[in-house]
C-alpha cells in the first residue's frame, strides 16, 4: 500500500492528461478504501487481544478458560461486524468531545474523539469533530487531512466543508473559503454546519474589511444560534474597525451579559474592559 501511495504521488507530480488524472482519482479512492478496511481489521484484532486479557484474569483467579482455536482468532481479526463496532460507546465520547469543544478545551476534545474513533473506526461525526479540535489547536495541515478523509467518504458532508472553509480563511485563501462556506449554507443539511458557516463567512468579510457584509452574516448566525456568543465578539470587532466604537461596545456587552461563564462571554467582557482602558483591538483575531 505504501508503494502504491508513492507511485500515485509520483504520477501526480508529473504532467498528465485529463483521462490520466481521472484514473489517478479512482486509484486514490481505491487505496483509501483499502487502508480504511485495514484499519478496521486492526481495530478488530485489538479487540481480540482484550479478550486474551479477560482470559488471563480468569486463569489467574483459578477459573476455567475456554480454548480459542486459530480459526476463531482469525475470524476475530477479520472484517469488523456491527457487534464489534461500538457505536453506543462511541456516542458517549462524541458527546464528551463536543462538550469540550464548546468549552474551548480542544486538547481534551481530541483525546475523547480519538477514543470514539477507536470504538467506531471511520465514523464521520467523530472524525469531523476531531478535525475541528485539531483546527482549534492551529494544526491546520492535520485538520485538512482529517476533513479530506470525511469528504472522500461523503462529499456532501456540510460540517467538514464548513471547517475546510475556516482553514482556507486562516490561510488567507479567501476565494476558496467563500466557496466552501457558501456551499455548506446551500446544502443546509446540518444545523451546526449552517450556523458556523454564517459565523465564518462573517469573519472572512471582516478580514477583507467588508464590514456591512460581515455584520449581516454575524446577525444571521445569532438568529440561528443565540447561544453562539463568538458571533457577538466578532460583531463587536467588525463594528470597531468600521469606526463605530459605541456599537462595538454594545455588541460585546450583549455577549458578556448573555453568559458570563461562557469562554466567549468572558472574552466579550475582557474586550469591554480593554477598550474602556484605552486599548485598541488587534486586527488579527
Amino acid at each position: 500500500m505504501q508503494a502504491r501511495r508513492d507511485a500515485i504521488a509520483a504520477a501526480l507530480a508529473a504532467p498528465a492528461t485529463a483521462e490520466e488524472r481521472a484514473r489517478l482519482k479512482q486509484d486514490i479512492i481505491a487505496l483509501y478504501r483499502e487502508a480504511d478496511s485495514a484499519a478496521a481489521h486492526y481495530a478488530a484484532f485489538k479487540e481480540s487481544i482484550k479478550q486474551l486479557v479477560t482470559d488471563w484474569k480468569s486463569a489467574e483467579a483459578g477459573m476455567p478458560v475456554v480454548a480459542r482455536p486459530p480459526a476463531e482468532t482469525a475470524k476475530a481479526a477479520g472484517p469488523v461486524s456491527s457487534s464489534r463496532i461500538d457505536h453506543l460507546g462511541a456516542s458517549t465520547f462524541i458527546e464528551k468531545g463536543w462538550s469540550k469543544l464548546s468549552l474551548g478545551d480542544a486538547e481534551g476534545a481530541e483525546v475523547a474523539l480519538r477514543r470514539a474513533l477507536e470504538l467506531a473506526p471511520g465514523d464521520n461525526e467523530s472524525e469531523t469533530l476531531l478535525g475541528w479540535a485539531q483546527m482549534l489547536q492551529q494544526q491546520y495541515d492535520s485538520a485538512l487531512l482529517t476533513f479530506h478523509n470525511v469528504l472522500m467518504r461523503d462529499p456532501q458532508h456540510a460540517l467538514a466543508r464548513t471547517n475546510v472553509g475556516f482553514i482556507c480563511m486562516r490561510k488567507r485563501i479567501y476565494g476558496e473559503a467563500i466557496e466552501h462556506l457558501s456551499r455548506a449554507i446551500r446544502l443546509d443539511t446540518d444545523r451546526k454546519a449552517t450556523l458556523y458557516a454564517h459565523l465564518y463567512l462573517g469573519m472572512v468579510y471582516s478580514e477583507r474589511e467588508m464590514y456591512d457584509d460581515a455584520e449581516s452574516f454575524f446577525r444571521r448566525a445569532l438568529e440561528l444560534g443565540p447561544n453562539l456568543l463568538q458571533a457577538w465578539y466578532e460583531l463587536g470587532r467588525a463594528r470597531w474597525f468600521a469606526h463605530r466604537p459605541e456599537e462595538a461596545r454594545a455588541a460585546w456587552r450583549e455577549g458578556a451579559e448573555a453568559n458570563k461563564f461562557n469562554p466567549w462571554g468572558k472574552r466579550c467582557a475582557e474586550m469591554l474592559v480593554f477598550v474602556d482602558q484605552g486599548g485598541i483591538p488587534a486586527r488579527d483575531a
